[in-house]
C-alpha cells in the first residue's frame, strides 16, 4: 500500500508573548537592520516588550501576536498527516510535523537570535546595522534584572537592540557600557537563566481542572526542573516532549520575574474529550472494526499518539486484504466528534489486451473477451484488492487458453477511482499428438495388427473463442483399447453458477482380472453420458450427471462370453451384456491442492431400471485423506470405503489390493467383495532433491462381503479377503508427476515391487 503522505495534521500558528505598557522611548527599533523583513521587527518589538517587562519586575499579561513559521525546528511526529479541530470557533491550521504545530504558540523559543544592549541613562544607544556588531550594558546590583539581561532565552536574530533606562540614571550622567556577547539559541555556548519554580496551568493561567493531565506535562518535562538552568534549546525540547505526549491542543511557556526568581509556566489547552465518530468513504471497512478500534476512547481525551495508532491499524487493515484504501483526512468536530475520512479506490473499467508471444506487442485475440472477464471477481464499482486481482489472474492461467495473464491498475480519470488493464499472452488452440510401438508379447498368430501399440489425439482448448474443449482420443495397448470423445463447456453461457457441462462418448476394453483372473479376459463397456458440474462453496463442487452403459465380457478372439474358467457369472443378467442407466451425483471438497493437504469425495451411482432388463442397484463410495506436517517430515493418512445394494455386474465388485491399495499384494489378490474399506499411512521425507523416501503401512478388507458377490469370485480364487503390507521406497519429481518405486512386504511373507506414476489414488 502507498503510504498516508498526503495526510496533514495541522493548527493554527499563534504566538503569545508577555505585554506590558510599552516605554515612552522607543528609539531602540530605529537601529534594525533596514534590510530586514517586517515580521522581523514585530518579533523584536514583542521580545523587548517582555524585557522590559521583566526588568521592571511588574506582573505579566499575555496578548497574541501572530509570526512567520520560519523559526523553532520542527519535531517529527506522524509525518505528513492532515488533523483539523473545529470547536467553540477555533480552527487550527500549520503544516510539518506537530513539534512545527504547537510550539510556534511558545514567548521563550525563537528560531533566530538577538543581541541585546542596554545603556542607562535617558541617552538612546544606538547599535550597528550588522549582526556581528557588540552592544554595552550598564552593570546592575539586582540579581534578577542582570540575570535577566543576560538571558540567552530571549535571543533570537542577528540583531543589535539598545534602550535606555530613564528611571535608573540621574539626567545628564552618564556610566559605563560593559560589552555583551550575543549568543544564538543553537550554539552550544549559549547562556543558561536560573528557573526557580516549574508551573503547569491552563491557557487563561488556572490550574488544571484535571489533575491525570498536569501530571501528563510534568512526566513529559525532562530538563525544566525547580532551581536549574535552562537554555532555549532544552525548553523546546519539553514543549516538543508535552506536545508528543498526544494529549494537549498547544503549549505555550510563560516566564514570570517574582521576588524568588523566574516562574516557568507552561500554559497547556488539552484536546477535546471524544464523545463520537463519524466515517466517510469506508464502502468496505467493517463497522464493527470502527467500534473495537475507538472503544476505549469515549470520554477520554484524544490523545493524538493513540489517534495515530488507529489510523494505522485502519491503514493496516487495508493493506493485510491488498485494498486499495486509506485514511485521507481526520477532523475533531465540535463537541468532540471525530471525523474520519477515508478514500478507496473503485474500479472504473477493465480492459483486455492481447500481446503478441515473441514481440509483446497488441495483437488480436482468438478469445472473445466477455469469456475472460466472466471469470473475474473483480467488478465495476468495487474497491480494488491486489489480493483478488491475483486470484483472478490465477483463475484466467486455469482456463488452459493462455500462457501469461498479468493485471496493471492505472488513475482513472474521474478522481479516487482505478482502470484495470489486463495483459494476456494466447496459447496455441490446439493441435494433434501420436505416439506408437510393436509390443513384443503377441504371436505373430494373432494377426498383424496385433503387435501394434500406440495412441493418437486431437484437442481443442478454445473452440469459438469461448473456452470449450474437444478431445479426440485413441490409445491401444496389448489387451486394452479406448475410443474417447470429449467435449466441454467449462461455463455455459447465460449462467450465473459457474456450471460446466461435458458430454462423453467412449468404447473401452480392460483387463479383467482384477476380479475374476485370466491374462485372456477383457471387458468391454460402451458408454455414453452428460454430465454438469458446479462449485458449491469455496473448495466444494457438486457433479451430477446421466450415463447409459453396455457392459460384457470377452475372449482373446472379441468373443462374448458369460462365464470365467471356473464357471464363474460375468455378468448380472445372464445375457452377454448388462445394460444400465446410471444416475450420478458426487461431491468433492479439496484443500489447498497439494498432496499432502486435506481431501473428500462422496459419490453415489443409482441404477434406474426403466427397461425391465436393465440393472437396478446402489452404490456409494468414499475416499478421505489428511496430512500433517512433522518438521521436515510429512505424515499423510487416508482411507476409502465402499458398498453396493442391489443387483450388479459381478466385475464391478470392489477390487483390493495392489499399487494403489494394499501394496505388497498384487492387483486385487486381498479380494473382491460387495464392501471394502482400506486404509493407508505414509511418512514421507526430503532425501535429496528432487528425491525424497517414504516408510507406509497399508490395510484391506472386503468387510466379509466376498461371498455376497454372484459366484463368489474371490472365494473360488481363495482370496484371503484382508490383509496388510508394508515398506519403503522412494520418489522422484518429474514432469509426468511424481515417479514412485516401492518395495513392499505383505502378511503372507511375500516381497514385491511396485512402481507407479503420481500420487496414490
Amino acid at each position: 500500500m502507498p503510504p498516508n503522505d498526503d495526510i496533514v495534521f495541522t493548527s493554527r500558528a499563534t504566538l503569545r508573548v508577555p505585554h506590558l505598557p510599552p516605554p515612552n522611548s522607543h528609539s531602540s527599533f530605529s537601529f534594525c537592520f533596514r534590510n530586514m523583513a517586517s515580521q522581523f521587527d514585530q518579533s523584536c518589538h514583542s521580545i523587548f516588550q517582555f524585557i522590559d517587562s521583566v526588568k521592571r519586575g511588574s506582573k505579566l499579561t499575555n496578548f497574541n501576536h501572530s509570526i512567520p513559521h520560519f523559526w523553532p525546528p520542527s519535531l517529527p511526529f506522524w509525518g505528513s498527516k492532515k488533523i483539523t479541530q473545529r470547536g467553540n470557533s477555533v480552527s487550527r491550521w500549520a503544516s510539518g510535523s506537530c513539534g512545527a504545530m504547537f510550539v510556534d504558540k511558545s514567548s521563550l523559543i525563537c528560531s533566530a537570535s538577538l543581541s541585546l544592549i542596554q545603556s542607562d541613562g535617558s541617552n538612546k544607544a544606538e547599535s550597528g546595522t550588522r549582526a556581528e556588531h557588540s552592544g554595552r550594558q550598564r552593570g546592575m546590583d539586582d540579581k534578577s534584572t542582570g540575570l535577566v539581561g543576560k538571558s540567552s532565552l530571549l535571543c533570537s536574530a542577528s540583531l543589535a537592540l539598545a534602550r535606555s533606562d530613564e528611571g535608573s540614571q540621574p539626567s545628564g550622567s552618564e556610566s559605563k557600557e560593559s560589552p555583551q556577547k550575543g549568543y544564538s539559541a543553537g550554539r552550544p555556548d549559549e547562556e543558561r537563566v536560573l528557573i526557580s519554580e516549574v508551573l503547569v496551568r491552563n491557557k487563561d493561567g488556572e490550574e488544571l481542572e484535571r489533575k491525570d493531565l498536569e501530571m501528563e506535562v510534568l512526566t513529559a518535562l525532562k530538563a525544566s526542573r525547580p532551581n536549574s538552568a535552562l537554555t532555549v534549546r532544552e525548553v523546546q525540547e519539553d514543549v516538543h516532549r508535552i506536545i508528543n505526549s498526544g494529549y494537549f491542543y498547544s503549549c505555550i511557556p510563560v516566564a514570570v520575574d517574582t521576588r524568588d526568581g523566574i516562574r516557568l509556566i507552561f500554559q497547556v489547552e488539552p484536546n477535546q474529550e471524544f464523545q463520537g465518530l463519524v466515517c466517510e468513504g469506508a464502502n468496505v471497512l467493517p463497522a464493527k472494526f470502527l467500534e473495537e478500534a475507538f472503544r476505549d476512547g469515549y470520554g477520554k481525551v484524544v490523545n493524538l499518539r493513540h489517534l495515530d495508532e488507529v489510523i494505522s491499524s485502519i491503514n493496516s487493515w487495508y493493506g493485510e486484504r491488498g485494498l486499495f484504501g486509506r485514511v485521507s483526512a481526520v477532523d475533531i468536530l465540535s463537541g468532540g466528534i471525530l471525523s474520519l475520512q477515508v478514500s478507496e479506490a473503485e474500479v472504473n473499467n477493465i480492459s483486455i489486451r492481447f500481446l503478441d508471444k515473441k514481440t509483446g506487442e497488441p495483437i488480436l485475440g482468438n478469445t472473445r473477451p466477455d469469456t475472460i472477464l466472466r471469470q473475474l471477481t473483480t467488478k465495476k464499482g468495487q474497491v480494488y484488492s491486489m489480493l483478488q486481482g491475483k486470484r483472478d489472474a490465477e483463475t484466467v492461467l486455469t482456463m488452459g487458453i493462455m500462457e501469461d495473464v498479468s493485471i496493471i491498475p492505472q488513475p482513472a480519470a474521474d478522481a479516487g477511482k482505478v482502470d484495470l488493464l489486463m495483459n494476456v499472452v494466447e496459447r496455441p488452440s490446439g493441435g494433434f499428438s501420436a505416439g506408437g510401438g510393436l509390443s513384443c508379447g503377441t504371436t505373430g498368430g494373432a494377426g498383424p495388427l496385433a503387435a501394434l501399440i500406440g495412441s493418437f489425439a486431437y484437442s481443442h482448448r478454445n473452440l469459438f473463442g469461448r473456452n470449450q474443449k474437444l478431445h479426440v482420443s485413441l490409445e491401444r495397448g496389448q489387451v486394452d483399447f479406448t475410443f474417447r470423445i470429449n467435449y466441454t463447456d467449462p461455463w455455459i453461457e447465460g449462467d450465473d453458477k459457474r456450471t460446466s457441462r461435458t458430454i462423453m462418448v467412449q468404447n473401452s476394453r480392460t483387463p479383467g482380472t482384477l476380479v475374476h483372473g485370466g491374462s485372456n479376459l477383457t471387458i468391454g463397456r460402451v458408454t455414453a453420458g452428460l454430465e454438469f458440474n458446479r462449485p458449491i462453496r469455496p473448495k466444494w463442487s457438486g457433479t451430477g450427471g446421466l450415463y447409459f452403459q453396455r457392459a460384457g465380457a470377452r475372449d482373446e478372439q472379441g468373443n462374448p462370453i458369460i462365464m470365467d474358467t471356473i464357471k464363474c457369472p460375468l455378468t448380472a443378467s445372464g445375457n452377454a451384456d448388462d445394460n444400465m442407466l446410471l444416475a450420478k451425483l458426487e461431491s468433492v471438497y479439496t484443500g489447498s491442492g497439494d498432496h499432502g493437504s486435506s481431501m473428500f469425495v462422496l459419490s453415489m451411482e443409482q441404477g434406474l431400471p426403466f427397461l425391465p432388463e436393465w440393472l437396478c442397484f446402489n452404490r456409494v463410495n468414499a475416499r478421505a485423506r489428511t496430512g500433517v506436517e512433522v518438521g521436515p517430515s510429512q505424515f499423510l493418512l487416508s482411507l476409502s470405503g465402499g458398498h453396493v445394494v442391489g443387483k450388479f455386474c459381478p466385475h464391478e465388485a470392489f477390487a483390493i489390493g495392489g499399487t494403489n491399495s494394499v501394496r505388497g499384494y498384487e492387483e486385487g489378490a486381498v479380494g473382491s467383495g460387495r464392501s471394502y474399506a482400506v486404509g493407508c499411512g505414509e511418512i514421507s521425507f526430503p532425501l535429496f532433491a528432487p528425491v525424497e523416501g517414504v516408510l507406509f503401512a497399508d490395510y484391506g478388507t472386503d468387510l466379509g462381503s466376498g461371498s455376497t458377490v454372484p459366484g463368489d469370485p474371490a472365494g473360488a480364487r481363495m482370496k484371503p479377503g484382508s490383509g496388510y503390507g508394508y515398506g519403503f521406497g522412494i520418489r522422484l519429481d518429474s514432469p509426468l508427476g511424481p515417479l514412485r518405486l516401492e518395495y513392499a512386504f505383505n502378511d503372507k511373507g511375500a516381497k514385491r515391487f511396485h512402481f507407479g506414476v503420481g500420487h496414490r489414488n
